[in-house]
């Protein structure tokens, strides 16, 4: 057996978290066909969900959106009164706007988790600029979209090239949890995160909680 250490893990640390939802926007979701209509609703909204559940800062930004890339969905806005909302005017590559780079240099974190539509443009060239300015990063593959798959799996071939984490909706939550008898926000918190936005492990939970000591 080799005595080289292998790389170093870099696992999510709910302290050092950030949200960035990046242009999940009502127009541009009918650009997405690598994900099934239905679940890809489901994944973008339990995506956006984590900074709740989790307490994690938010920042949100769209692209044109007075044109037909559209807003994001009102379950996103509704949920973040009071987080920084970039409304960008035109550039594609979110960091290519000042207002959103400010937003997130003002939440002070290193780790940085996004999802965006579409995959190769909105997530890809924002996550390349942010492992540019030295952040580490998180994609949350289920909650990005775009035109099929072979665009997608090349989009996050280069992201990971870069030294991109893509990840799953499942994994970055659990990664945040860390434990289940000590979830951020309280285990019944986390487990209604996942009860909610994850159908296959719904049924789990009603089968714990069927079966919990209630005193």
């Amino acid at each position: 057996m080799s005595s080289t250490p292998g790389p170093k893990y870099k696992r999510l640390n709910i302290a050092d978290a950030a949200l960035l939802v990046v242009d999940l926007q009502v127009g541009l979701f009918q650009l997405v066909k690598d994900i099934e209509p239905r679940a890809y609703r489901n994944n973008i909204l339990g995506f956006s969900a984590i900074g709740t559940y989790f307490g994690l800062p938010v920042v949100l930004t769209t692209s044109a959106e007075t044109g037909p890339n559209g807003p994001l969905p009102k379950e996103i806005t509704d949920a973040y009164p009071d987080a920084p909302y970039i409304k960008r005017p035109g550039e594609v590559d979110a960091w290519d706007n000042k207002d959103f780079r400010n937003a997130v240099q003002a939440l002070g974190k290193k780790q940085l988790i996004l999802a965006g539509i579409t995959t190769d443009v909105c997530a890809a060239f924002l996550s390349l600029s942010l492992r540019e300015a030295g952040y580490d990063v998180w994609v949350v593959a289920e909650a990005c979209g775009t035109f099929d798959k072979p665009t997608a799996d090349l989009a996050n071939l280069r992201m990971l090239n870069a030294g991109v984490t893509i990840t799953s909706l499942f994994g970055a939550a659990c990664e945040l949890m860390r434990d289940w008898r000590d979830a951020p926000g309280g285990v019944d918190v986390a487990q209604d995160w996942y009860s909610k936005w994850l159908p296959n492990y719904d049924m789990l939970v009603r089968s714990y909680r069927a079966v919990a000591p209630t005193d």
